[in-house]
């Protein structure tokens, strides 16, 4: 079965604060910034889910309301049982849709080699790169999308 990739309700807050804490451990946001970000989501917010039933994946743009403004994704993550499964690339796919005639940026870890290769392969170029911006000294990858005309 695939997930619906749907907009958040606040209903997946609980579910999204533990999926976080379970893909980034120490570095999970906290439910109060979970609440933050939802409290923003008819501004310059957007959060998809995959659900199957229960939230598997999340990501979260953060998307100005001037469309020549950059979009940035602030957050992606998938379920570890539910990686390589193709939810990651539903739950990109859907928000590029959403982002059309609108570059987009994100930032990785260097060494995060499956997420890295998911991003090029939906056309994201790395830019520029922070050194040793992560805890143990990896680098912060920045990568950009243009929708091709």
């Amino acid at each position: 079965m695939r997930p619906a990739i749907r907009a958040a309700r606040a209903d997946d807050l609980p579910e999204l604060v533990a999926l976080d804490e379970l893909c980034f451990g120490a570095d999970a946001w906290s439910a109060g910034v979970w609440d933050e970000e939802f409290g923003r989501l008819t501004e310059d917010r957007m959060i998809l889910v995959a659900d199957e039933g229960k939230v598997v994946g999340y990501v979260v743009l953060l998307m100005p309301p001037v469309a020549e403004d950059v979009v940035e994704v602030l957050r992606i993550a998938v379920a570890p049982a539910e990686r390589r499964t193709g939810i990651g690339g539903q739950l990109m796919t859907t928000a590029l849709s959403r982002c059309a005639g609108r570059t987009v940026l994100l930032e990785v870890a260097s060494g995060n080699e499956s997420a890295r290769a998911l991003y090029a392969g939906f056309g994201f170029e790395e830019i520029s790169r922070r050194r040793g911006y992560y805890a143990g000294g990896a680098d912060a990858v920045i990568m950009r999308w243009r929708e091709e005309a």
